[in-house]
């Protein structure tokens, strides 16, 4: 088996501090890389330092906004002020709010607060992290993005229509950027996952809306995961990801752009 050696690469990981994206970081940690997680929530941002204190000289949390570019833009500096060049960026952070089109009961339907939270996160703050970072990619004539999308994009999901469709945005910046930046050596990749195991995303006010926007109860929502047709016959592990991850920042990947691989057991092509 070839072993990921990342040790000659550093880079920033947006909602590193929980879920997939605190997954990535470890795997790119073990794998040799220095890591600068950008994450809002600084409680959980520290509780990943603390966790990961055997990493700690290859480690830092930056508390950032990603959908505010003076933020951004601070994350960047620190990160080549901290390791002093970015070889990758991982787009991770993002929210999910389930809401439905038209709710006959006015409970759950979309406002605009909540639509231009999500695309201001969801959307405009990858666009903010891959604008910075590949002004510093540029420089040094190499680098690697990986969009983290999901496999709704493509598939659509009930009561969540705006979530998949700035996750829809994310491949067309994939595919997009990857034409832009090819001609400087940067790639440009996506991954789509499906179901994987529980996350801070699947909450209890996450559960609790998206139940009621399909017109179950949560405890039917939770056996439906079990329902759903995946031919591996089980649930994504977070570890699994993050190995997709690190294998697309690496060398081993180096002629892989513009795509955006689904990873969900068979369930879903998107």
């Amino acid at each position: 088996m070839v072993e990921i050696n990342l040790k000659d690469f550093s880079g920033i990981v947006t909602g590193g501090a929980s879920g997939i994206g605190k997954a990535i970081v470890k795997k790119l940690l073990e794998a040799g890389a220095d890591v600068v997680i950008g994450d809002i929530n600084e409680n959980e941002g520290r509780k990943t330092l603390d966790e990961l204190n055997e990493f700690k000289d290859k480690l830092e949390f930056i508390k950032t906004d990603v959908s505010k570019k003076i933020e951004v833009e601070n994350l960047v500096k620190k990160t080549i002020e901290k390791f002093k060049k970015i070889d990758y960026l991982v787009n991770n952070a993002g929210i999910l709010i389930p809401r439905l089109l038209v709710d006959p009961q006015g409970k759950e339907e979309i406002t605009e607060e909540i639509f231009d939270k999500m695309v201001n996160i969801n959307q405009k703050g990858y666009l903010l992290c891959a604008q910075a970072v590949v002004r510093e990619m540029i420089k040094k004539g190499k680098g690697v993005i990986v969009n983290m999308a999901s496999e709704s994009a493509l598939e659509g999901s009930e009561g969540q229509s705006v979530y998949a469709a700035t996750k829809a945005a994310i491949y067309s910046f994939t595919r997009s950027w990857a034409k832009e930046l090819g001609k400087y050596n940067i790639r440009v990749v996506g991954v789509a996952p499906g179901i994987l195991e529980p996350t801070a995303l699947r909450n209890p006010e996450y559960e609790r809306a998206l139940a009621y926007t399909r017109g179950i109860t949560v405890e039917e929502l939770r056996k439906s995961y079990e329902k759903v047709s995946i031919p591996l016959r089980r649930v994504g592990k977070l570890e699994e990801v993050a190995n997709l991850v690190c294998f697309l920042i690496s060398d081993l990947a180096s002629y892989i752009t513009g795509t955006t691989i689904n990873i969900s057991g068979g369930k879903s092509r998107s």
